[in-house]
């Protein structure tokens, strides 16, 4: 992952490798980097020149260390969106259609770039995320499905090897995986939900290994516009369970 750096400015060049590699999404909040010993090897430094570097990247809040447990990557996504604004997304359902929106159009680009610029690297992740959502899917686990869609929405935006994409399309997920705006287990208890689910990443998938930008565009257009049906299906589902309980509470008070 590291590779040695030069005899000038080099905790400078030890800073930048790891900087590109957070920007980049190979290194992930919470990921814990090799011990000293293995990082001085790498980069082919002495141990007060890598501590000088990481002790950089703890200032600048890229990288925090624990007492006797390493250091890690930094959780700098909740930086991208405050605590504020996230509060009100959750509260507000104008902000689930628009970030269901904003997906749409960001994640088909994010998948026509992925299709032309996938290395043979992120065809492997890609190939690997989707036959375990496959077995996922025979094992009928719900749960290990969700989670693996969300990881291949983000191997489909770290093959578009642009950056700001990718970090966007993080924070995104993020929100998601919290649940801020759905919780998106109710997907694949949705009828017919873990089908189509399967069949739509499997499209979203068949696109960028064919190299096919308008197919992988297309796919990812479906995708979401049938999680939006879903959504509000759910949501219409909800509130009509919400009346009902109310008409029987009502109807068991008048007895």
């Amino acid at each position: 992952m590291f590779h040695p750096v030069g005899q000038e400015r080099v905790s400078a060049e030890i800073v930048h490798q790891i900087e590109r590699l957070i920007l980049e999404g190979v290194l992930r909040p919470g990921d814990k980097l090799p011990a000293e010993r293995d990082l001085t090897g790498e980069f082919g430094v002495s141990r007060p020149t890598l501590r000088e570097a990481l002790g950089q990247l703890e200032a600048s809040g890229l990288l925090t260390a624990r007492q006797g447990g390493g250091t890690y990557v930094a959780n700098v996504m909740h930086s991208i969106f405050g605590e504020p604004i996230i509060g009100l997304f959750g509260k507000h359902e104008k902000a689930t259609g628009d970030y269901l929106e904003f997906r749409e159009g960001v994640e088909a680009m994010a998948a026509r770039w992925a299709a032309l610029r996938a290395t043979s690297a992120d065809h492997e992740i890609l190939t690997s995320i989707m036959q375990r959502m496959e077995i996922a899917h025979e094992k009928e686990d719900p749960d290990e499905e969700a989670q693996l869609d969300v990881e291949l929405h983000i191997a489909v935006s770290d093959a578009s090897h642009n950056i700001v994409m990718i970090q966007t399309l993080r924070s995104i997920y993020n929100l998601l995986e919290h649940g801020v705006f759905y919780n998106r287990y109710l997907l694949y208890g949705h009828k017919g939900g873990r089908d189509a689910l399967l069949e739509q990443h499997r499209a979203i998938y068949e696109g960028v290994m064919a190299r096919d930008p308008d197919r992988a565009e297309t796919a990812v257009r479906a995708h979401m516009k049938s999680v939006g049906a879903a959504w509000r299906e759910s949501d219409a589902e909800a509130i009509r369970n919400q009346t009902a309980e109310r008409r029987l509470n009502r109807h068991n008070i008048r007895k």
